[in-house]
């Protein structure tokens, strides 16, 4: 019979899975070093385009309020023009009817020293 092989040396083969998996780590740790990296850059640009953005709402804002402030301007101009047109016509109208009673007056004042 044979005799059992109980007795044989054991020579261990979990060197090689432990460096597999050393491996493994280093590169799961260079990978999260390089995501993080990549993400506090991609933070820092939209930070960067956030406030761009922003000041162009400010400035936009800023435009808005001025352009209704000139816009009220305009309207309160013309609302004035207007009215000076009223009045110059009714001026106008006046003058015009002056004009021709005087014309009136002059004919006859004509006529009586004829």
């Amino acid at each position: 019979d044979a005799e059992p092989t109980f007795k044989q040396s054991y020579a261990p083969q979990s060197g090689e899975i432990f460096g597999i998996l050393r491996q493994m780590k280093e590169t799961f740790e260079s990978n999260l070093s390089a995501s993080q990296k990549e993400e506090m850059a991609n933070q820092k640009a939209y930070e960067e385009l956030k406030a761009a953005k922003e000041e162009e709402i400010a400035a936009g804002q800023a435009q808005i309020e001025s352009k209704t402030e000139e816009l009220a301007t305009t309207d309160e101009k013309n609302a004035e023009a207007k009215t000076d047109l009223e009045d110059t016509k009714a001026s106008l109208s006046a003058d015009e009817q002056f004009l021709m009673m005087l014309k009136e007056k002059c004919q006859m004042t004509d006529k009586e020293w004829e």
